[in-house]
């Protein structure tokens, strides 16, 4: 009888699980970033924690930017100048090469680059607190950790993500240019149709994408971090979680704020 009465259980088990988690994420993402915005204007500023994040997220990260942003434009490049190329259509390799960089290549490597880099080490180190009770430790200092671990997060993150999409931007456009040249696309004919036709509002609305990615990086960072258990085993788990999260939700949010910019 008790056998025969766990069955519809066990059998829905496999679709209500997965809502019950997602409703889980989403109201502890909410609570996080409630908690951070009542906590944001008051006293004390963890301004040096703050500075710190933000050489973390900002100037390390340049050198992996720039280096995915310049084959990823490269390669965009060499495509499109081989194709075009046979069709006589040279003139137009610089102004895709542009257009796909300035606004999508260049927010989303970064985004991707931020999460992978940055958002896992965030978790890792926020949960290794977790599971080690200095959590407990701050409250019992008067510290709250939304003051000190999450603010200075998103704040870095949110700050720092359009810096680096610039350098994502222009790195992708000079390895386009490089590569053109190879494939006997005048370095003239490359600039000047870029110039004729990659507006600055393209640019800006590919930077004004940022600020959200780097708020997705720093909250799901912290809610994962903050809920890990288990020890080393869960510092694992939610550096992975991070990670795979962060970059799905980038590319929900890009495709989202893509379709009301353009």
């Amino acid at each position: 009888m008790f056998g025969m009465a766990a069955k519809p259980s066990n059998l829905l088990a496999p679709v209500v699980t997965p809502v019950i988690n997602f409703l889980t994420f989403v109201g502890e993402v909410g609570i996080i970033l409630g908690d951070a915005a009542k906590r944001f204007g008051r006293r004390p500023f963890e301004l040096e924690e703050t500075i710190n994040q933000m050489a973390f997220i900002g100037v390390a990260s340049v050198p992996i930017v720039a280096l995915t942003g310049f084959f990823s434009g490269a390669v965009l490049s060499l495509y499109l100048s081989q194709l075009l190329n046979q069709y006589h259509e040279s003139s137009f390799v610089g102004v895709t090469v542009g257009l796909t960089v300035t606004r999508e290549i260049g927010p989303v490597i970064a985004g991707i680059m931020v999460a992978a880099r940055c958002g896992s080490a965030m978790a890792a180190q926020i949960g290794t607190m977790a599971v080690t009770e200095q959590m407990d430790a701050l409250k019992m200092l008067s510290v709250h950790p939304t003051k000190y671990l999450v603010i200075p997060r998103i704040v870095a993150a949110v700050s720092m993500l359009p810096v680096l999409t610039l350098v994502c931007m222009w790195s992708g456009v000079i390895g386009g240019l490089i590569v053109a040249g190879t494939e006997h696309v005048p370095y003239t004919t490359f600039m000047t149709s870029i110039i004729h036709y990659v507006r600055p509002e393209d640019m800006l609305k590919g930077i004004l994408k940022t600020p959200i990615f780097g708020l997705i990086i720093a909250l799901v960072a912290s809610q994962q971090g903050m809920r890990t258990k288990d020890g080393a085993v869960g510092v694992g788990k939610a550096t992975t979680n991070t990670v795979v999260i962060s970059m799905v939700l980038i590319y929900v949010s890009n495709f989202i704020l893509a379709r009301l910019m353009y």
